[in-house]
């Protein structure tokens, strides 16, 4: 059993839990949780994500600047008892905290046919929600929405295509920026793709 960093324990994890799962099903909409205290490279929101849906069975990959930051190894270990890889087409969850340099999708695993939902789910930490805005369209959004987040990295228009070409499988996200967040999972699509 691990120990958790929420102030009320499993209410607040269910909290966060529960938005993101309402995330998902409404991509690119903003939802609010309560961050957890966390290593200074890791945000309280991103933390608060990693700490509820991660455990003993959900190998972690972190960034090369994360993976360097033994007190967020640490960190991320004692509270959900989940192993660090270094294997990124092996982690349930991959955390970045720096978007510029988001490993290619490809680098993750897109699942199965079998399985599609053992694929990576990618918690990346950015700035905020402003910026070019995209327009996103598919299942949870009525019509299309505008979606904004800075920074991403180059090509992010492009990696959001090519992921949903591989629909059922391909890669999840999660974005937080402080203890905001919002999700695009691998059935979104731009609109006009």
């Amino acid at each position: 059993m691990t120990a958790s960093a929420f102030a009320e324990g499993s209410l607040r994890s269910q909290a966060v839990f529960r938005e993101v799962m309402n995330a998902l099903a409404r991509p690119g909409d903003i939802r609010r949780i309560e961050g957890v205290a966390a290593p200074a490279a890791l945000s309280p929101g991103a933390a608060a994500v990693i700490e509820t849906l991660a455990d003993y069975e959900t190998p972690v990959w972190l960034d090369p600047a994360l993976a360097k930051d033994a007190a967020v190894c640490d960190w991320i270990r004692f509270r959900t008892g989940a192993p660090i890889t270094t294997d990124s087409d092996a982690a349930a969850f991959a955390v970045v905290g720096d978007p510029r340099a988001l490993p290619d999708f490809s680098e993750f695993s897109p699942g199965t046919p079998d399985y599609p939902d053992r694929s990576t789910t990618i918690i990346l930490q950015i700035e905020d929600f402003t910026g070019v805005p995209l327009t996103l369209a598919g299942p949870g959004i009525n019509g299309t929405r505008a979606f904004a987040a800075r920074p991403l990295p180059d090509g992010f228009a492009a990696r959001l295509a090519a992921n949903r070409e591989l629909f059922p499988r391909g890669v999840d996200l999660v974005l937080v920026a402080g203890e905001r967040l919002a999700a695009l999972p691998r059935s979104i699509h731009l609109a006009g793709d």
